[in-house]
């Protein structure tokens, strides 16, 4: 009897402490789990680099330049893989699904800011003979019809740095007479691999006409819609939250 209550007593102490002593296991199971959310981690954010390159990436409009088809405080997606990404650190492009075309809204960098995203439409192809008159553009003879366009001066205004033009226009013209106005400039010739490119605020915005020709090198991509828009002149507090234009999110960009 004395013999059962003593291994009774070992068995007890073995019981404690192996309930205190640390399972093996369990320290395993912790370490794999870290593991596990370090991978999903990883791969997210390895897929979110990728799709940010290759695929698509937000845009934010800062400027009234194409209002009133894109606002201030726009959030756009931007396709980057329609007209071919380009490899980060190479000059090497992807292969394209289409052309830039007449008309495209695009995403691209300027020759005068190569590190800043522009936001413009596409008027001028390569080749194409340009010349605006009285606000009107031409291209090649024909006047276009752009019912996108706004205007909101009716004043004409000379601008220095638009005397860039001299070197690109067409025969016939003199580059020692010739005094390009906002409203009133060219005929040029667009040469190959480039584009021309205005706002649709035709008269407060800082395009083309300005700073010169868009390499087809440059351009990014094509949006695709507005993800998320807000007034930033509202006057509430926190107008991101308060002045959302619920009517803009989700549209597309034409």
């Amino acid at each position: 009897m004395k013999h059962q209550v003593h291994r009774s007593a070992a068995d007890r102490l073995s019981e404690t402490q192996e309930q205190v002593s640390p399972d093996p296991r369990a320290t395993i199971s912790t370490g794999r789990w870290a593991w596990e959310w370090l991978k999903s981690i990883l791969i997210a954010l390895g897929l979110f680099l990728l799709i940010r390159t290759f695929l698509v990436e937000a845009f934010r409009i800062p400027t009234g330049s194409m209002e009133n088809t894109l606002l201030i405080g726009d959030f756009l997606l931007v396709n980057k893989a329609v007209y071919g990404a380009q490899i980060p650190g190479t000059r090497v492009r992807l292969p394209a699904f289409d052309e830039p075309r007449l008309g495209d809204i695009i995403v691209f960098y300027p020759p005068h800011e190569p590190d800043k995203n522009y936001v413009k439409r596409l008027v001028g192809m390569p080749g194409d003979t340009l010349f605006m008159r009285d606000k009107v553009l031409y291209r090649n003879g024909q006047p276009q019809i752009e019912p996108y366009v706004h205007h909101s001066d009716p004043n004409d205004i000379a601008v220095a740095s638009m005397m860039w033009q001299r070197d690109y226009l067409a025969p016939g013209v003199d580059p020692a007479t010739y005094q390009p106005t906002r409203d009133n400039w060219g005929p040029i010739v667009v040469p190959p691999g480039h584009y021309f490119v205005l706002g649709d605020n035709r008269d407060d915005s800082e395009d083309s006409r300005y700073w010169g020709f868009v390499d087809g090198k440059a351009i990014r991509g094509r949006p695709l819609f507005i993800y998320y828009s807000f007034d930033p002149a509202i006057l509430k507090p926190f107008p991101w939250l308060t002045g959302i234009r619920w009517d803009r999110i989700g549209g597309t960009v034409h």
